[in-house]
């Protein structure tokens, strides 16, 4: 099993360091590092060819966090994606434990695990809602993302059959890649913390965009067009995508933008309307 690591970063040379020494760390080595520098202007390459001369090193100009991964899986050579942010950090057990539960489940396509959350230099308890789960965890996943890239290890396969990540959203990618794949596919969950989710710096994606919601549900509505939901699974992202856009309309209002609250009520009226014809099916 040859695992392909695929670091994306922009400008996190400060970073990107601890990423990689929590990579060459691991208890089992990977096959590949790849680092997608997405069009840094620090010294990112110098870094790299100083310390880490073995690092797959890629560059492009600056396109996006779904584009640099997009970038990486296409030039992986390992059957197994690990996908690691540039912010992160894994555990040193982290390949070692998830490759012994991927053995012991030979049909398992995507596995992920538990995690620390770290904000602003000290650790945090994640809420009730960030909890995360194994199996057919499809309706888990529609209120927000519960799968840490960071804590991912993906079989190709699957990439190949749902698609890389979607490179039109600016943010939420990972939220509509997982309801993608677990829209088919159930998960596998490692029941303990083997990632370092560090947060609270300013470059962070939920930090940039105002009503992140609104790319979730643009997620939604493209889940629910390419019917393979059940049944139960298409009225809960119904029923999710209707509470979106009320979240939606009240920004909107709030920040006088009654334009983009009247796009979002002729959204609700619509899907109000799909969820009856679902009802009286």
């Amino acid at each position: 099993m040859k695992i392909s690591v695929i670091i994306p970063s922009w400008n996190r040379a400060d970073r990107l360091a601890a990423a990689l020494d929590s990579v060459y760390a691991q208890s089992v080595a990977p096959h590949e590092i790849i680092v997608v520098d997405d069009g840094s202007t620090d010294d990112t390459r110098e870094l790299l060819g100083r310390h880490y001369p073995d690092v797959h090193y890629i560059f492009q100009q600056n396109k996006g966090v779904s584009q640099a991964r997009n970038t990486g899986i296409r030039a992986a050579s390992g059957d197994w994606i690990a996908l690691l942010d540039s912010d992160d950090r894994w555990k040193p057990c982290k390949l070692e434990l998830q490759l012994a539960a991927i053995r012991a489940n030979p049909d398992c396509k995507l596995c992920h695990s538990d995690e620390i959350w770290i904000r602003n230099g000290k650790r945090v308890n994640p809420m009730k809602k960030h909890a995360k789960h194994g199996g057919r965890i499809f309706r888990y996943c529609l209120p927000l993302c519960v799968i840490s890239p960071s804590a991912v290890m993906i079989h190709r396969d699957i990439f190949r059959e749902i698609g890389l990540f979607d490179e039109t959203l600016p943010a939420c990618e990972d939220y509509d890649l997982w309801l993608r794949i677990c829209a088919v596919y159930p998960v596998l969950y490692v029941d303990q913390p083997l990632i370092e989710k560090v947060g609270g710096h300013a470059d962070q994606l939920s930090r940039s965009h105002w009503g992140m919601d609104r790319f979730r549900i643009q997620a939604l509505e493209n889940i629910l067009a390419t019917g393979v939901l059940g049944e139960q699974d298409y009225r809960a992202a119904l029923e999710t995508l209707l509470k979106k856009t009320a979240i939606m309309i009240q920004g909107a209002v709030k920040r006088d933008n009654h334009t983009l609250a009247d796009s979002y009520r002729d959204k609700q009226q619509k899907y109000s309307r799909t969820l009856t014809l679902a009802d009286t099916a």
